[in-house]
């Protein structure tokens, strides 16, 4: 039985005792038969039937004792969970997760906590590795004698990430412990954008009600009576008023956004034909600011999968600041080539003024939300600070990318990379 697991050893055993048993067993019946048969002088015929009987009642006995013993190795079976390994169950935790012993050295590091530490050999000590006071605390508390704790870890390098950190022992009387990492990082940073963009709104929302607050206030107070103060002041109201709607509506766009989060599959969408609705809209736009429009489209079928009134938004933003911004450039390109970036097929569209430009510490941030160059400019110029984030969020959408170049004095030029496929 050299090949044998212990189990099946043990079982082997068992079941040759208990066939053992049952033959002696068998014997004594037999012989106590013929005995009761000879000396109460019954009729030897009766024996064959007797016999019957004593092998069904063995039949039935070795039936109970098969059973008896399938319920033992049943309930044997969770015992098998005692042979898997440490590195076993740490490999199935997808989470960062840490083994060590009562001395606080580790025993093992599953992959994800490699990943995200580094090396972790093992007998290194955790208390070496892990320096902030709250995981040296943690660690502490979960050695013998102290239950499952939880503490935020930050780790600061190679980036910063946000982890809850939990330290439990491995069942009762166990001299292993873990440690395991619940990353946080996405949740804080969704949370914080949240913050970000609720105390930024209120704060737009804010200055606007401020505004037609206080010439209401004025209008029913000393201006009520001076007519020409009354218009100026009733035209100031809608501008405020028309700021707000624009606001709103740019906020309800990104919410929208945000609840669609996948692409509907399937439809293509020809550019230039959504590039000259855009052109045609914004003509009159182009006109009061003093400029031109130029069309430079390259020859053949320029389609990309996407929707059409997201990316119809997309171009409509980009043209409208164009005109705002770059009036002092007299015109407007707008330009759709094939492109190839990092080897994948697509679409580049580009739209480029020839105002005063962006300053190059800006430009990574223009597309933040209610971010502006020069507020004063971009109130007195209709805009939300919303209109590039929406562009960011809906190229996001299309597997696409938006790059800026800009000089100063020169103009800025926004290109947008849509793939083909």
């Amino acid at each position: 039985m050299a090949d044998l697991s212990d189990r099946q050893k043990y079982g082997v055993r068992h079941f040759a005792s208990n066939l053992w048993a049952a033959r002696w067993l068998l014997v004594a019946a037999m012989v106590a038969v013929f005995a009761v048969f000879f000396l109460a002088d019954l009729p030897w015929l009766v024996i064959p039937g007797a016999i019957v009987i004593l092998l069904l009642v063995a039949g039935l006995t070795g039936s109970a004792s098969h059973q008896r013993q399938e319920h033992g190795r049943k309930s044997r079976e969770p015992g098998e969970l005692h042979s898997l390994s440490a590195e076993n169950l740490a490999a199935a935790v997808t989470d960062p997760l840490i083994v060590f012993d009562d001395g606080a050295s580790i025993i093992h590091a599953n992959a994800a906590a490699l990943a995200a530490f580094g090396d972790l050999p093992a007998g290194m000590s955790l208390q070496l590795k892990f320096r902030a006071p709250e995981m040296q605390a943690l660690i502490d508390a979960s050695l013998p004698g102290g239950g499952s704790q939880s503490v935020d870890f930050i780790d600061k390098l190679p980036v910063e990430r946000v982890y809850r950190v939990t330290a439990s022992s491995v069942g009762h009387g166990s001299r292993l412990h873990v440690l395991l990492f619940k990353d946080q990082s996405e949740a804080r940073r969704i949370d914080r954008m949240r913050a970000d963009f609720i105390a930024n709104a209120s704060h737009e929302m804010r200055t606007p009600l401020a505004s037609i607050a206080g010439f209401i206030e004025t209008l029913r107070g000393p201006a009520r009576n001076d007519p020409a103060a009354r218009e100026q002041f009733l035209q100031i109201m809608q501008n405020q008023t028309g700021r707000m709607a624009r606001l709103i509506d740019d906020m309800l766009s990104l919410s929208r956004l945000e609840m669609k989060p996948y692409l509907k599959a399937g439809a293509r969408v020809d550019l230039k034909q959504v590039l000259d609705s855009v052109i045609d809209s914004l003509a009159p736009v182009a006109g009061e600011n003093g400029l031109a429009i130029e069309r430079q489209f390259a020859n053949g079928p320029m389609e990309v999968p996407g929707d059409r009134d997201e990316l119809y938004q997309v171009f409509e933003n980009l043209l409208e600041n164009a005109c705002k911004y770059g009036q002092d450039g007299d015109r407007v390109v707008v330009s759709i080539e094939p492109g190839d970036k990092g080897g994948q097929p697509g679409i580049d569209v580009t739209i480029r003024d020839f105002g005063p430009g962006i300053a190059e510490e800006h430009i990574p941030r223009v597309t933040e939300r209610f971010y502006r160059i020069d507020s004063e400019t971009a109130q007195s110029r209709k805009g939300t600070g919303l209109g590039l984030a929406i562009v960011k969020h809906i190229l996001t959408r299309h597997h696409g990318r938006l790059s800026i170049q800009s000089e100063l004095g020169k103009g800025a030029a926004f290109t947008v990379h849509l793939p083909t496929n």
